[in-house]
C-alpha cells in the first residue's frame, strides 16, 4: 500500500521526470525518496494546481483563484497563508492528516511539497573592509527595476540615497511600499521603488529580537546584494574614521525593489528563508513588474515548486538570477531550470602585496600597502606586561608591547580577532606594518588596514616566520605588487553542476571573495565584504540591469544569453564548475544570441523536451552524439559569425555550418556532432566559440558527460 509520503514522493517524481530529469540515481543533490520533504499534518505545505499563473497568460487572476477555492472546499480546509496567481498557479497552507489524505485525490493538484528553510548563499564580515570601489562606472542601468529577494534593505545607507543623475524613472512598475517596523512609505524613493515583507512561512514568532517585521534590513545580506547589484556611484567609503576609496553599483542608475523574505533567528545557524515566503516574494515582484529577479539564496538543486515559480517569472519576461550555493562538496548547484541563470563563485582576483628582502627573497600574498621598509618582530616575542603570548601572537588589542614594536613590521597570527582588529592593534602599539600568516590552509584576502599589511598563506607564512625568528634585525620591504591582481579561479565551495541534468550550470562564475557593499547602520558599520555565490549573484544582477538599460527591446532570454556567453574560461575549472566561464565587469558587446521564446518553455515542459531547447549551452551524455542550436544576430546591422570548436580532449566535436551571414534579427541553426567514445567514461569538455566580424565573442559551453 502507497503510504502518503510516498504519495508525495511520487509527486515529486512525477513533476521532475516532466522536466526530463532523473530522480532515482543516488547522488549529492538528487531528489529521492529519502531526501524530498514529506509534508506532516500542521506543517506549511505548498500546493501547486495544474497549468499556469497569470505571467503565462493562461488565464485570469480571479478564475485561478476559483479553482483554489474548489480544491480548498474539496478538501474542508480553510483560508491558506498564502495565495500565488502571478509566477504560479497555488497556495502554501497547513493541513491536517485527513486533508492532506484527501488532497492526494485532487486531479487539479500538481505537486506538493512541504516549507523547508533555505539558507542564504552569502557570508557577511564586519571586519574585514576592503578600500576599493565596487565599481568605477558613474551611469547605466535606468528606467531598471531589481527585484531582490533577499533580508531586506537599509534605507539609510548612501549607496540607495535618491541622488541627482538617476535618469529615467521606470515606466512599467507597480509595486508597493509595505509599511512595518521601523518602516514607513517615506522610505521607498526614487531609488527603492519598492519594499514588501513576508514573514508567516518562517514565523514572526522565529525570529531574533533584533529583527525588524518590516522591509527593514536586520542581518546585512540584501543590503549587500542591492548595493552591489544597483548601489549608487561615487559613495564615499569610510571605515573606522579612515577613507576607503569610493564605492558604486554595477548598474549605479538602476531602481531597487526589495522583497524581505529571509530572516534572522535567535541561533544565527537557524538563519534563512522559507519557501513559501520566498515564492510569495518572486510572486509578487512578477506581479510588480520587475525587470531582473536576483536570489542570492541556496537550496533546489532539483525542479521544485519554486523553480517552478521562477519559470513563471521567465514567461513574464523577467531575467532570473540565482545563486548556485556554497555547498560545492555537497550538493550540486541550485536553481536546476535553464530559465535560471545560475551564477558561481570565482575567487582569486585580488590585490597582491609582497615581502622582499635585502638578497632579493620575497613571498606574496594578499594586501594594498604603500611601500615602507623596517625591522621585523614576531608578535609573541613582544607581548605586553600581563599579556599571554598566545594573545600577543594574535595580535589582540593591548598584548601587544610598544616598547618592542614601535616602528618595526609587526608578524601576527590569523585567528581569535577580526583580521584588520589586528592591524589596528599594531597600529596602537606603534608598529609600521603588520605581516598576517595563516595558521592552517586557507584564503589570503587584501583587506583595508590600519598599517599597511601583506597576507600569507599558511605554507608563506611558516616560511617567512622561521626566516624571521632567526633574522630579527634584517630589514624587508613590504610593496604592493603592480599590474594584474591575480588570476580568476572557481572557488573550491562553489557548487558544481549535475552531470545527469538537462543542462550545464552553474551557467556562469563571478567575484565572489570579500567583495565591498553597504551594511545596515545597526550593524555597527556602514560598509562591509561578504563572499560566497551571493556576491556572484549581485554581480550579474548588476549586469544584467545595466544590459537591459542599454537594450531595453531585448528580451529577458536574449540578455540571459548574450550575459552567460560573454563569459570569459576560467583555467583549471571544467564546464559543470564554471559554465561559460567568469562574468565580465561591462555589459556584453557580443550580438548573437541564442534566444528562447517565454512560451517553450513550458511547452518543453509538458513535452518531456527541455534538453532540446535552444539553451546557451549543452549538456550531452554519452549516447547523444548530435544536437542542434539557433543564434540570431540582436545586432543592428549584418555581421559575419564563424566558429570553432575548442578544448575537447578525447572527442572530436564538429559544427556545420562554419560561418553564417546573419542580418539584423535573422537566425541560422546550427549542429554540433559529437565522434568518439560511446562507452561511459571521464567527463569530456570544451566550448564553441563565435567570433563576431564586429569583435564580438560569443563561448557557448559544452559537456560531454558520462
Amino acid at each position: 500500500m502507497r503510504t502518503r509520503r510516498t504519495r508525495r514522493f511520487l509527486g515529486h517524481c512525477a513533476l521532475a521526470l516532466a522536466l526530463g530529469l532523473s530522480v532515482t540515481a543516488v547522488a549529492p543533490g538528487t531528489a529521492t525518496a529519502d531526501d524530498v520533504p514529506a509534508p506532516a499534518p500542521g506543517e506549511l505545505v505548498l500546493v501547486t494546481l495544474t497549468g499556469a499563473g497569470t505571467s503565462a497568460g493562461r488565464a485570469e487572476a480571479p478564475e485561478l483563484l476559483a479553482e483554489q477555492d474548489a480544491v480548498l472546499t474539496a478538501i474542508g480546509a480553510g483560508e491558506p497563508v498564502y495565495r500565488w496567481t502571478t509566477a504560479l498557479n497555488g497556495f502554501a497552507t497547513r493541513l491536517t492528516e485527513e486533508q492532506l489524505t484527501a488532497l492526494d485525490d485532487q486531479a487539479d493538484v500538481a505537486s506538493v511539497e512541504a516549507d523547508t528553510i533555505r539558507p542564504l548563499a552569502g557570508r557577511t564580515s564586519l571586519a574585514a573592509v576592503r578600500g576599493a570601489s565596487a565599481s568605477p562606472r558613474l551611469r547605466g542601468g535606468a528606467g531598471v527595476v531589481v527585484g531582490v529577494v533577499d533580508s531586506g534593505i537599509a534605507p539609510e545607507s548612501p549607496a540607495f540615497a535618491e541622488v541627482p543623475g538617476l535618469g529615467a524613472d521606470p515606466e512599467a512598475f507597480a509595486g508597493a511600499c509595505v509599511e512595518g517596523d521601523g518602516w514607513t512609505a517615506d522610505d521607498c524613493t526614487r531609488k527603492i521603488v519598492g519594499a514588501r515583507w513576508y514573514v508567516d512561512g518562517f514565523g514572526a514568532e522565529r525570529v531574533r529580537s533584533s529583527e525588524s517585521l518590516s522591509p527593514r534590513d536586520a542581518l546585512g545580506h540584501g543590503t549587500q546584494v542591492s548595493s552591489v547589484a544597483a548601489g549608487n556611484a561615487g559613495v564615499s567609503v569610510r571605515v573606522d574614521d579612515r577613507d576607503a576609496g569610493f564605492f558604486g553599483g554595477v548598474a549605479p542608475q538602476a531602481r531597487i525593489a526589495a522583497y524581505k523574505a529571509c530572516w534572522g533567528a535567535p541561533d544565527p545557524a537557524d538563519d534563512g528563508c522559507s519557501t513559501a515566503d520566498v515564492v510569495s516574494a518572486v510572486d509578487a515582484a512578477v506581479a510588480d513588474g520587475v525587470d531582473v529577479l536576483s536570489l542570492a539564496l541556496s537550496g533546489g538543486e532539483r525542479i521544485d515548486t519554486l523553480q517552478m515559480a521562477l519559470l513563471g517569472a521567465a514567461e513574464a519576461d523577467v531575467v532570473v538570477i540565482g545563486a548556485s550555493g556554497n555547498a560545492g562538496r555537497s550538493a550540486y548547484a541550485a536553481h536546476a531550470g535553464p530559465w535560471v541563470a545560475t551564477v558561481g563563485a570565482a575567487v582569486g582576483r585580488m590585490s597582491r602585496a609582497r615581502l622582499t628582502l635585502p638578497g632579493g627573497r620575497s613571498w606574496a600574498g594578499g594586501g594594498r600597502p604603500s611601500e615602507v621598509r623596517g625591522r621585523t618582530v614576531l608578535a609573541q616575542d613582544a607581548a605586553a606586561p600581563g599579556a599571554s603570548r598566545r594573545a600577543a601572537a594574535q595580535c589582540r588589542l593591548g598584548a601587544l608591547d610598544s616598547r618592542l614594536v614601535a616602528d618595526r613590521v609587526v608578524v601576527c597570527q590569523r585567528g581569535a580577532i577580526g583580521r584588520i582588529d589586528k592591524s589596528e592593534a599594531v597600529a596602537q602599539a606603534g608598529g609600521r606594518a603588520m605581516v598576517l600568516v595563516n595558521r592552517r590552509p586557507g584564503s589570503v584576502t587584501a583587506d583595508l588596514h590600519s598599517v599597511p599589511t601583506v597576507h600569507l598563506s599558511a605554507s608563506a607564512g611558516r616560511s617567512f616566520s622561521r626566516w624571521v625568528s632567526r633574522h630579527p634585525d634584517t630589514r624587508v620591504t613590504v610593496s604592493r605588487v603592480a599590474g594584474d591582481p591575480g588570476t580568476r579561479r572557481t572557488a573550491r565551495w562553489s557548487a558544481a553542476g549535475d552531470p545527469r541534468g538537462i543542462t550545464v550550470k552553474p551557467d556562469a562564475v563571478a567575484d565572489g571573495d570579500a567583495v565591498l557593499g553597504a551594511l545596515p547602520d545597526s550593524t555597527g558599520r556602514s560598509w562591509g565584504v561578504f563572499s560566497g555565490s551571493s556576491a556572484a549573484t549581485a554581480h550579474a544582477s548588476g549586469l544584467a540591469a545595466l544590459t537591459l538599460g542599454q537594450h531595453p527591446e531585448w528580451s529577458a532570454s536574449v540578455v540571459r544569453s548574450l550575459l552567460v556567453t560573454s563569459a570569459r574560461p576560467v583555467v583549471g575549472s571544467s564546464v559543470l564548475e564554471q559554465g561559460a566561464g567568469a562574468l565580465p565587469n561591462q555589459a556584453p558587446t557580443a550580438h548573437l544570441a541564442l534566444d528562447v521564446a517565454p512560451e517553450q518553455w513550458r511547452r518543453a515542459v509538458r513535452r518531456h523536451r527541455l534538453a532540446r531547447l535552444n539553451t546557451s549551452s549543452l549538456l550531452m551524455p554519452a549516447q547523444q552524439r548530435r544536437a542542434v542550436r539557433t543564434v540570431t544576430n540582436v545586432g543592428t546591422r549584418p555581421e559575419y559569425f564563424s566558429v570553432t570548436a575548442r578544448g575537447f580532449t578525447s572527442h572530436r566535436v564538429r559544427v556545420q555550418p562554419l560561418a553564417v551571414r546573419l542580418a539584423p534579427g535573422e537566425s541560422a541553426d546550427f549542429t554540433v556532432t559529437v565522434s568518439g567514445p560511446a562507452a561511459p567514461g571521464r567527463l569530456d569538455d570544451g566550448m564553441l566559440v563565435w567570433l563576431g566580424a564586429r569583435g564580438g565573442v560569443t563561448r557557448v559551453p559544452v559537456a560531454l558527460t558520462r
